[in-house]
This record gives structure tokens, sequence and C-alpha cells, in this order.
């Protein structure tokens, strides 16, 4: 037999798409900085749990929350380091200072201060259209492999920079060589086009993976096979296109 209770109140409903646009909005991006001094991400590969790997940090990101993430070009976006957690592509341990070897968990302080007192002296107003915060030069020699659609050709091109809308969203910038009238490329530049607004699908790399894929490594062709298609046996044409940035 059940327990009494009194009556019962209306039950309060949840809108979980409320819930998860209140969550992705606190973890929404407000500032980027660049890192200047080398500062590494560190991270494992389960296949491979006895060693460690890094790959330089790009800049980093003051989010909503208050949070300060290191963020690296990685896959199809720009990353917060900690949500790396892939069992295939890796997963975060931590921050490298490669001259001292030292690892940590969280932003610098430095990093932090420069952070904040950034966004609180562009203290933009709130706005119901989506508007450019900031535009940073990429400087680790990232590349990016696009697609427009199915039946076009793989293209690398160089990453000039990444883009931060008042959204959150950040947008790599690439170089259209049909109209550039000067260079070298500078940001405010006619040329240039955020990726995603001309290609269907863009995969970032390093500059070491993409100079690889420059020189047609079969090796490294059929890694972007299995990614890409999740069958070796396709094989992945590529047109390069440079430009000076």
């Amino acid at each position: 037999m059940g327990v009494p209770v009194s009556s019962p109140r209306s039950a309060k409903v949840i809108d979980l798409s409320v819930m998860r646009d209140r969550m992705r909005a606190r973890r929404r991006v407000l500032r980027l900085a660049p890192e200047n001094d080398g500062l590494e991400m560190l991270y494992q590969l389960d296949s491979d749990p006895e060693s460690y790997y890094s790959i330089p940090v790009l800049a980093w990101g003051l989010r909503e929350d208050g949070e300060v993430v290191g963020m690296v070009p990685w896959m199809e976006s720009l990353i917060p380091c900690h949500e790396l957690e892939d069992p295939q592509q890796g997963h975060f341990v931590g921050y490298r200072d490669p001259e001292t070897d030292d690892v940590f968990m969280l932003a610098p302080d430095h990093k932090v201060f420069e952070l904040e007192h950034a966004a609180a002296y562009y203290d933009y107003e709130a706005s119901e259209k989506t508007t450019l915060l900031q535009q940073l030069p990429d400087t680790l020699g990232t590349h990016a492999l696009c697609m427009t659609n199915s039946a076009s050709q793989w293209q690398l091109k160089q990453v000039f920079g990444w883009r931060l809308y008042s959204d959150g969203n950040i947008e790599a910038l690439l170089v259209d060589e049909a109209r550039v009238t000067q260079t070298p490329v500078l940001a405010g530049d006619d040329c240039l086009y955020p990726g995603r607004s001309r290609h269907d699908m863009v995969y970032f790399f390093q500059r070491a993976v993409a100079n690889q894929i420059r020189e047609q490594d079969p090796a490294t062709l059929e890694a972007l096979a299995v990614m890409m298609t999740g069958d070796n046996s396709d094989q992945v044409s590529v047109g390069v296109h440079d430009c000076e940035a």
C-alpha cells in the first residue's frame, strides 16, 4: 500500500531546449587573447597510453561564465582544449610550458587578467544581431582542407586568421586567391572570407600535416581517407591553394 501524501502541487514543466540554450550561452566565448609564449596543449591517445603529445595553443578564450580556456584548431573547429575527449583522436591532459616542462590544468594568471581587463574595456552592448567582435591572426601555420560539395575536389588552404562573433561562434578566415589585389594580405582585405560561408566541410591541420598533404604523402592521404570516409579504399584528391598572408 502506498504512503498517503498531501495534494500534489502543479508540476513545473521544464523546457529542455531552453535549458540547453542557457548552458550553451554560459559557455559562449566573449573575448580571445593570442598565445605568444609557446604554451602547448598536452594530450594522450587511448591507443598509446604511455606517450604524450603536444600542439601549440593558438589563443585563450574568456567564457561568459568567467572561465578562461586554451583554444586549438582541431578537426572541424577551434575548440577549448579541455573539451578534447575522444578515444580515437585523443584526450586532454593539461597545458605545458615547453621551456620549463611544467604541466598545469588552468589558464595562466596573466592571460586571465589580460582577458578580464580587455572584456571590461570592450564591454559591447547586447544585440540580437550577430556582430564581429574580434579578429586574430593565425600564428601556427594552420591549414584548412575544404570541400564545397560532394562532387568537388578537396582544397588545401592556409588559414589567415580567426573571427569571433557576438554569438560565440568562431570562424576561420581563408583567402580567395582570385580576389587578391595586394600582397601581403592584411586584415580587412576583400579577399578574405569565413571558411564555412563557402565550404560545406572544413577540417583543420597543423603545418606539418599540411605539408605532408601538399607533398601527397601516401600514408597521410590514406589516413585522411579513413578519417573522412571511414574507408581507406577511397582516394583523396587534394588541390593546393597557397597565398602569402
